[in-house]
């Protein structure tokens, strides 16, 4: 976590006056992918049982059969997360194939 940080936004206009970070963490800190995977873990815990799924890093990937159980079993994991105040970006989803089908 941030102690005695302070930043400055930087702009085309130039530099704001620098200011303290009280909350947060670093961009790049190893301790950023740790606590994703605890918070996804105590998040997910009840649905995991029925949804397979995998954490790397700061990725989660939903794995299935079949495109149509894929895109179910996301839709359940994105509510779950929705109902407990996380967002999910559809922006950065991706849906990969693997296999003959």
């Amino acid at each position: 976590m941030n102690t005695c940080a302070n930043t400055a936004v930087r702009t085309v206009y130039g530099k704001s006056n620098s200011f303290e970070v009280k909350d947060g963490m670093h961009q790049g800190s190893a301790l950023r992918s740790l606590l994703f995977v605890i918070v996804m873990e105590a998040l997910s815990r009840e649905i995991r049982v029925a949804l397979p799924w995998e954490l790397y890093a700061d990725d989660a990937f939903v794995i299935a059969e079949t495109k149509d159980d894929q895109i179910k079993r996301f839709n359940e994991w994105k509510d779950n997360m929705e109902n407990r105040g996380m967002r999910v970006n559809m922006n950065k989803t991706k849906v990969m194939i693997s296999g003959e089908k």
